[in-house]
């Protein structure tokens, strides 16, 4: 706590060997940030640039990966700024500010996955529906939404955590994510059922709706032989970034409510995972897996050479 500005400040103790390793940790985590922009950004100005990728799907996909980018960008610069800092201190409010976006672009991610996935049924299972439900206008809608539900949900949690007295001024990780609850003098019922609430409608639902959609696409994908390559290219990159973004986002969501007290080196390495292995995957997936990003990509590394 600085008693002379009255601003309350948050000391991270993730970092490994911090101060010997400072330049090493400091180059790489830039050049991963400046891979994450570029090549986020590239798919994004090719979906942007050609016609025939104005498509509801690709469009969601552009979605997807501008969330990467903004999620990153959330979190690389300070990271950066404390491998060359002497202390790895946050204030509080601006901690609480990092929480909100950091999970208001991941409840977003999983519901544009889901947007994706019913554009994805819609596509195989009603075909010659498919222009008349997936308008311009549905699109759009769409999209707002991804972005503006998660961020009123998570509003309301951050306006109650702010108003919560901390007692402990340490966190264990390396950013401020769920951690934050540990810091609270006392753990309170409300932050927790609201939590658990936030888990089940922005995390839980979204991920049960696309198993659901993409069973019902199994179904009709083994018995029409016809729609079972289109299924599995489309299909295929979204699962693969679902299962990946599930995974890191279950360790994330469960380690501080587990109190897990795993070594140190292990908290970093999974955490790393988190802000440089998801964003970073978006990108590689839909640019190998889906047909026509890749052809595009081809065609611009060509004439680059």
């Amino acid at each position: 706590m600085d008693y002379r500005s009255n601003v309350t400040y948050i000391t991270f103790g993730g970092h490994v060997e911090v101060h010997k390793y400072r330049y090493l940790y400091f180059v790489i985590m830039f050049m991963v940030y400046i891979l994450i922009i570029s090549s986020n950004f590239t798919i994004v100005c090719i979906i942007m640039i050609h016609k025939n990728l104005h498509e509801p799907m690709y469009i969601f996909i552009a979605a997807l990966l501008i969330n990467s980018v903004l999620f990153s960008t959330v979190i690389y610069p300070k990271l950066l700024i404390d491998f060359l800092s002497e202390k790895q201190i946050i204030s509080y409010p601006a901690c609480l500010c990092q929480w909100f976006s950091y999970y208001w672009l991941g409840v977003s991610d999983f519901v544009l996955l889901s947007i994706m996935a019913y554009d994805r049924y819609v596509s195989i299972c009603n075909p010659l529906k498919y222009t008349t439900i997936m308008q311009k206008t549905t699109v759009i809608i769409s999209l707002i939404l991804a972005w503006i539900l998660p961020a009123c949900q998570f509003s309301i949690l951050i306006l109650l955590s702010a108003n919560k007295e901390i007692c402990m001024f340490h966190s264990k990780g390396i950013l401020c994510n769920s951690t934050v609850l540990t810091l609270h003098c006392v753990r309170s019922r409300t932050l927790s059922i609201f939590g658990l609430v936030n888990f089940v409608t922005g995390v839980l639902l979204p991920v049960l709706f696309i198993l659901f959609t993409y069973a019902r696409i199994l179904v009709v994908s083994y018995r029409c032989r016809g729609v079972r390559r289109r299924a599995a290219q489309t299909c295929l990159p979204h699962l693969l970034v679902l299962i990946n973004f599930s995974c890191l986002s279950a360790y994330d969501v469960l380690l501080p409510r587990l109190e897990l007290d795993s070594p140190k080196i292990v908290r970093l390495i999974m955490a790393l995972q988190v802000v440089i292995y998801h964003p970073l995957f978006n990108p590689i997936i839909y640019g190998l897996k889906m047909r026509r990003i890749y052809d595009h990509i081809k065609k611009l590394f060509c004439r680059a050479v």
